[in-house]
């Protein structure tokens, strides 16, 4: 996920993502940061291969329509390049800020799967216009946390991204989630996919990856955060990666392995360092 500012710079980030063998850039949508769409659009128009996300937008900002038809024009202008992430938002100072009210979790979480219900009806029809490059439509992306979010993941999504966090009391910051309580998660969700547990593909969101001589400054920065069972032991932990590309890339095979997330997400300051591991992974 990476950050857009100027034109210059938006152009060159992506193309040194793409030079690094990324596969999907990332577009985060919060007050204070360029508008997704532009973004994505002008992403694609520096890039000639990877596909471009909202990761994620807050759907309670958006009408369910208008957003239709500013996602089937992003993908008409990139050819079909586009993922839609999509999140039920949890920064109550955004909301407030755009003087929009922040609703229980529970109704952020109905207009969500309204939007979603939306854009699949919306788009199944061969009538709608403007018409987007993929026949049914961008890939959708919901990630979250909770159990409403996640049954709404389990019934529409393409791709279900976990937080591995769950939004601190303040509503504005996280707390990382257990290895017992990230395999619940997983867990629960393979559950309820049932039969579309094999369409299905499984996001994480990585918090920083980490070389070995930084790990002390990360258990600092993150130590409040961290749950105690992996407070001495942060590698295990599947929203963070620590050690050298070779270590990182075993962890995620087996992250793979025990919980079956191989859709990868990390940060634009992490961007140079998870470098290395894409080939090791190839």
């Amino acid at each position: 996920m990476v950050v857009p500012d100027s034109r210059a710079n938006w152009v060159e980030k992506c193309r040194r993502a793409e030079a690094f063998g990324y596969d999907v850039i990332g577009v985060a949508d919060h007050l204070g940061l360029p508008a997704p769409f532009p973004a994505i659009i002008l992403g694609a128009e520096a890039t000639e291969r990877v596909r471009l996300n909202t990761f994620v937008l807050n759907a309670p900002f958006y009408n369910p329509l208008l957003l239709a038809r500013d996602i089937a024009g992003a993908d008409q202008f990139t050819d079909g390049r586009v993922e839609i992430g999509l999140g039920a938002g949890y920064v109550k100072a955004e909301f407030d800020a755009a003087g929009i009210p922040f609703e229980s979790g529970r109704k952020r979480v109905e207009h969500l799967e309204n939007t979603v219900k939306t854009l699949r009806r919306l788009f199944a029809d061969p009538e709608y216009q403007p018409r987007p490059a993929q026949p049914s439509g961008p890939p959708l992306l919901l990630a979250g946390w909770g159990d409403r979010l996640l049954r709404v993941a389990a019934d529409h999504a393409d791709i279900i991204g976990f937080t591995g966090a769950a939004a601190a009391r303040d509503g504005a910051s996280l707390q990382m989630a257990g290895l017992e309580e990230m395999a619940e998660r997983v867990g629960y969700v393979r559950g309820l996919l049932g039969a579309r547990a094999d369409q299905v593909e499984l996001n994480i969101h990585i918090q920083r990856v980490v070389p070995p001589q930084d790990r002390a400054a990360v258990l600092e920065v993150f130590g409040p955060a961290l749950p105690p069972e992996v407070a001495d032991t942060p590698e295990e932990l599947p929203t963070l990666l620590i050690g050298t590309p070779e270590e990182m890339a075993q962890r995620l095979r087996d992250r793979r392995e025990r919980y079956g997330i191989s859709y990868i997400t990390v940060l634009e300051d992490s961007m140079e360092n998870f470098a290395p591991v894409i080939d090791l992974l190839r």
